[in-house]
Order: C-alpha cells, then sequence, then structure tokens
C-alpha cells in the first residue's frame, strides 16, 4: 500500500508539472488543462478501485463525507473564501487515508458546485482539494498530523495554495497572459480572500478536529472500514 500511495503522489506530482508548463507552450488550450486535470483527479480513484474491493459501506461512508464537505461550502458562500469544506477533506483524509481523501475532495467540488454553479473552475477545484486531502492522508502518521499545531499549520498553508491555484486557472484561461509578474499580481490581489481561507481553516481544525477525527476513527473501527489501508 505504501508504494502505491507514493505512485499516485508521483504520477499527481508529475501531472501538476505539466500543467504548470502548459501555458508556456499554449496559452490557448485552457480547455484541454481543464480537462487533464479532471482526468487527474479521477487516476488516483480509479487505481484504488482497481487495485481493491470497496465494499458497499466503504462507498456510502466516502459519499456522505464527500456530501458533508460539499454541502458545508454552501452556507458559508456568501462569505467569500471561508467554508469548512477543506476542513473536511484534512480530517477524513487522516482517518481513512491518502486515496480516500483525495475522492472526497474531487466529490466536494463537484456537488458544492451543482448548487454554486459549474464551470471550467470545477475540474481545478477538484484536482486542488482532491491533491489536500491526499497530502494529508499521506502525513498522517507524521507529527504533522497527529498534533494540533501541525494540521492547524497544514489548514494555514493549504488555504494560501488552493488560492493561488486557483488564480492561475484565471490567469491562464480568463488573461491568457501568463508570466510571473501576472502571477504575483492576481495573487498579491487575492491574499485576502486566501488569508480568509487559511484563517477559517484554523479556525475550524483547532475547534472541532480532535472530536471529528475521534468520531470519524471510532465509525471506522466499529465497521471494519478501510482495514486494508
Amino acid at each position: 500500500m505504501a508504494k502505491s500511495k507514493w505512485v499516485l503522489i508521483c504520477i499527481s506530482f508529475i501531472i501538476l508539472v505539466i500543467l504548470i508548463g502548459f501555458p508556456l507552450w499554449n496559452t490557448r488550450h485552457y480547455i484541454l488543462l481543464s480537462f487533464l486535470i479532471m482526468i487527474a483527479s479521477f487516476m488516483p480513484f480509479m487505481i484504488r478501485f482497481s487495485k481493491q474491493k470497496i465494499t458497499s459501506r466503504e462507498l456510502v461512508m466516502l459519499a456522505i463525507l464527500g456530501a458533508i464537505a460539499a454541502v458545508s461550502r454552501v452556507p458559508f458562500s456568501a462569505l467569500p473564501s471561508v467554508q469548512p469544506t477543506t476542513f473536511v477533506v484534512i480530517v477524513a483524509a487522516i482517518v481513512l487515508g491518502p486515496q480516500s481523501g483525495f475522492v472526497i475532495g474531487v466529490l466536494a467540488a463537484i456537488v458544492s458546485n451543482l448548487f454554486l454553479g459549474q464551470g471550467p473552475w470545477t475540474p481545478w477545484q477538484m484536482y486542488a482539494w482532491g491533491m489536500i486531502g491526499l497530502i494529508a492522508g499521506s502525513l498522517r502518521y507524521t507529527w504533522i498530523m497527529k498534533s494540533m499545531f501541525g494540521r492547524c499549520v497544514y489548514g494555514l498553508v493549504m488555504g494560501f495554495l488552493f488560492g493561488w491555484f486557483m488564480n492561475l486557472w484565471f490567469i491562464i484561461g480568463v488573461i491568457q497572459e501568463v508570466n510571473w509578474k501576472t502571477i504575483l499580481l492576481y495573487n498579491s490581489t487575492s491574499f485576502y480572500f486566501d488569508l480568509a481561507h487559511a484563517l477559517s481553516n484554523v479556525f475550524f481544525l483547532f475547534l472541532f478536529s480532535k472530536a471529528w477525527i475521534k468520531i470519524l476513527n471510532r465509525f471506522k473501527r466499529k465497521y471494519g472500514l478501510f482495514n486494508k489501508i
């Protein structure tokens, strides 16, 4: 399982490098980039599904957590960048593992945008939240995820990285002028929105992560879920 986990990380890293380097070749094919991200978003789930037999209970739990992550975003839509979706993805990944965290992140983006609006930004959100879950799950046995301080720092950093990644899609798809000056300009412009996302992650992780991890672990043990991860 450790081997497959690192394979997924390597694949995601290679795809991310391609996506970042592609604008240097042609800035007009942002739709193609979006489809590439969508394919990358489903790849970890496809690999996991082909390697293991997932029970109906495990599928139900993934669906429920994905729905919770998505629906929790809707009531906070009036507050730009403030939402508990990232928090749900992180704590779910800590308990259920990196592949499950990725799937939940992908589901959160798809389902929440059914209410908030789909668009070419959706696959980018799928990839961003999926990677947040994948990395959090990969670090779940380290001090970063085992300590409250480490989880809060991770949530803070991911709040900014999520915003910067979404700025990249806007620059490629709308502005179509990819250079370091444009990237720095839009990242600085979105600073307060990214800060709001980062601080909301810290807020939810500090107040609720310990209780959520305990509850999810209880369900996992009681019903024998994800024991092969």
